[in-house]
C-alpha cells in the first residue's frame, strides 16, 4: 500500500514539473509555393536556467478522427535548439490537411504540446511568375514563366487551373491601366501605339488566392521608321565621314611639312636646321637691325672681236671714218655701272689693250705691232 502511494506521488510531481515548463507560443507558418517553415516563440522564465530544446511532429488530420487506432505522429525536428523547423523536405500533398505540433524540452521535463492545422492549398502563399518583354512591331509580347516548387518544377503540377492577371499601361501618358487574364505562358498585347513606352506587371491567381504583382517592366514598341530618324542618321554618317577625311588631310599636311619626301642636301642642313644632325628645318628670319646690301649686276654678252686691216692709230683711237663703219668694226660697250672688267681688241696686224676700272673707261696703254 505504501509503495503504491509513493509511486503515485512521484508521478504527480513529474506531471506538475512538466506542466510548469512553459509551452511554445505564436506558432506561425512561413510559406511560398511548396516551401514550408514552422516557427514559434518561447519566453524563458528567470527560474529556468537549463538549456531548452524543441520537438516538432506532424500527422494527417484525417488520422486523428480514427479513434480506434492510436495516432502515429511523425517527428520532423527532434530536440533542436532553433525556434523553427523546415517541413519542405517532407513533400506534403498540396491539397491535404495536416496537424503540426511542437513542445519544449528541458532534461526530463516537457511542456504541453501546441498544435496548429495546415493545408498548403489554402494557406501556402502563391509566388509571382517570372516575366520577360519583347516588342513585336506595334504589339508587345509578354513571356511568363510559371512559379516554381521547391524541386524547381512548375506550380501547375499542383494547381492545374493557375492563370495570370496582366496589367499594362502607357508610361508616357496618364492613361487608364488595362487588364488581361490568360493561362498561357506567352501573351501578345494588341492595339498598342508604335514607338511608345509601355509598362507591364503580372500576378499569379488561383480561385480566391493570388500572388503579389511582379515589379513593373517597361519597354518600347516598334513600327515604321520615321523620316526624321532616317534624315538624322544620314546626317550623322555624313558628319563622321567629313571628320575622318579632314583628319586624313591634316595628318597628310603635317607629315609633308615636317617629314618631306625630298630631303635637303647635307651641306645645307647645317645652316637650315636648329640642331646639327636634325632633319627638321626652321624658317629663316630677317634680322631687324641689319640690311641686306647688294650691287646691281648687269649680264652682258660675250665681247665681240674687232678686226682692223692696217688702220692707223687714229682709227683705232677715234673709230673709223663715216661711211666705213660696218658690222665687223662694231664693238660692245659695257654699261658704265659695271666694274672691274677689261677688253682686248684685235686689229689684224696688232693689238689694242683697253682696261675699264670702276664705272669709267680709261685708255692705259696700247701697243701697236706692225706686221711686216
Amino acid at each position: 500500500m505504501m509503495r503504491s502511494l509513493v509511486i503515485f506521488l512521484c508521478v504527480q510531481l513529474i506531471v506538475q514539473a512538466g506542466a510548469a515548463l512553459e509551452a511554445p507560443q505564436n506558432l506561425t507558418l512561413i510559406t511560398l509555393n511548396t516551401n514550408y517553415t514552422l516557427s514559434w516563440n518561447w519566453h524563458q522564465s528567470p527560474a529556468e536556467s537549463q538549456d531548452v530544446t524543441f520537438t516538432t511532429q506532424y500527422i494527417g488530420t484525417y488520422k486523428l478522427k480514427n479513434y480506434k487506432k492510436i495516432p502515429n505522429w511523425s517527428t520532423v525536428c527532434e530536440e533542436t535548439s532553433h525556434r523553427s523547423c523546415d517541413f519542405t523536405r517532407l513533400n506534403l500533398h498540396y491539397q491535404a490537411q495536416y496537424t503540426l505540433r511542437v513542445r519544449a524540452n528541458a532534461n526530463v521535463l516537457h511542456s504541453d504540446w501546441v498544435e496548429t492545422e495546415f493545408c498548403p492549398e489554402k494557406q501556402a502563399v502563391l509566388g509571382p511568375p517570372t516575366v520577360h518583354l519583347a516588342p513585336a512591331g506595334n504589339d508587345l509580347d509578354v513571356f511568363i514563366l510559371d512559379p516554381l516548387t521547391s524541386t524547381n518544377t512548375s506550380m501547375k503540377e499542383h494547381i492545374p487551373k493557375l492563370y495570370y492577371n496582366i496589367l499594362y499601361w502607357d508610361k508616357s501618358a496618364d492613361t487608364k491601366t488595362k487588364t488581361l487574364n490568360n493561362s498561357v505562358n506567352q501573351v501578345t498585347l494588341p492595339n498598342l501605339k508604335s514607338w511608345t513606352w509601355y509598362c507591364v506587371k503580372v500576378q499569379s491567381c488561383y480561385e480566391t488566392k493570388s500572388s503579389t504583382f511582379t515589379s513593373p517592366l517597361c519597354t518600347q514598341t516598334k513600327g515604321k521608321t520615321p523620316w526624321w530618324i532616317i534624315f538624322l542618321s544620314f546626317l550623322g554618317s555624313l558628319v563622321v565621314l567629313l571628320s575622318l577625311y579632314s583628319c586624313f588631310l591634316c595628318c597628310k599636311t603635317i607629315k609633308a611639312t615636317f617629314y618631306p619626301s625630298n630631303q635637303l642636301p647635307t651641306h645645307l642642313k647645317k645652316y637650315l636646321c636648329h640642331i646639327p644632325g636634325s632633319d627638321i628645318p626652321h624658317l629663316l628670319t630677317l634680322d631687324p637691325e641689319s640690311e641686306l646690301v647688294s650691287d646691281n649686276v648687269t649680264v652682258c654678252a660675250k665681247p665681240t672681236i674687232l678686226e682692223f686691216s692696217n688702220s692707223p692709230l687714229e682709227t683705232l683711237l677715234f673709230g673709223p671714218p663715216s661711211g666705213l663703219e660696218s658690222d665687223s668694226s662694231r664693238y660692245s660697250r659695257e654699261d658704265s655701272s659695271s666694274s672691274g672688267d677689261s677688253g682686248v681688241y684685235s686689229t689684224g696686224g696688232g693689238l689694242v689693250c683697253l682696261e675699264r676700272k670702276d664705272t669709267s673707261l680709261h685708255l692705259t696703254s696700247f701697243q701697236v705691232f706692225q706686221s711686216l
